[in-house]
């Protein structure tokens, strides 16, 4: 994990998504420009991603509060790459916003 979550509440984003690989131009290079922009933005914590064997990806942004993921949603260049995944890189993506009131946790001592 490469960050600090805060005490609850706070919020999560989840991504799942599947790449068109036949179109990909560009890809790569918009991917991490929002990945600059979206640790720039306020109120954002972290983010977590995995890609499964078959290419499905989940990813988790975290937020302060719904005002932040509102205002990253609506950022103009936000909205061109979301834009642009849609007409061409993602073969498909859902996207749940979900408000975390409890979490908890342990790390093993050794």
């Amino acid at each position: 994990m490469s960050f600090t979550r805060p005490e609850p509440p706070y919020y999560a984003v989840i991504i799942t998504s599947a790449l068109d690989e036949s179109n990909l131009d560009g890809y790569a290079a918009m991917d991490e420009r929002m990945a600059e922009l979206g640790r720039a933005q306020p109120g954002y914590l972290g983010r977590e991603s995995r890609t499964a064997a078959d290419g499905r990806e989940l990813t988790v942004l975290y937020y302060q509060n719904a005002e932040s993921i509102a205002a990253w949603k609506q950022h103009p260049e936000h909205l061109e790459a979301q834009r642009r995944g849609r007409e061409a890189w993602y073969a498909n993506y859902h996207i749940e916003v979900a408000r975390v009131e409890r979490a908890y946790g342990f790390v093993r001592q050794e």
